[in-house]
C-alpha cells in the first residue's frame, strides 16, 4: 500500500478518530525507537547484588495456612 493510499484512507476517517490514528502512529514510532535503544544496551550482570534481602523464615509455612496443612 502506498503512502498516498494511506493518506486517502486517513482523510476519510472522521476528525475525532484521526487523533486516535495519530496517537497510534506515535506509539509505533516510540516502540520502534525504544526497541532500537534496547538492542544497543547490554544487561549488566549482578546489578542488584546486595540490594535485595530475603528473610530467614522465607521457607517457613505461613500461619494463615495452618488449618490447611
Amino acid at each position: 500500500m502506498s503512502q498516498a493510499q494511506i493518506f486517502e484512507k486517513i482523510k476519510r476517517i472522521p476528525a475525532a478518530y484521526q487523533q486516535e490514528v495519530e496517537d497510534f502512529i506515535d506509539f509505533i514510532l516510540q516502540k520502534k525507537t525504544t526497541k532500537e535503544l534496547g538492542e544497543n544496551k547490554k544487561r549488566k550482570i549482578g546489578l542488584l547484588k546486595g540490594k535485595m534481602k530475603m528473610s530467614a523464615d522465607f521457607d517457613e509455612p505461613l500461619n494463615d495456612f495452618k488449618d490447611y496443612i
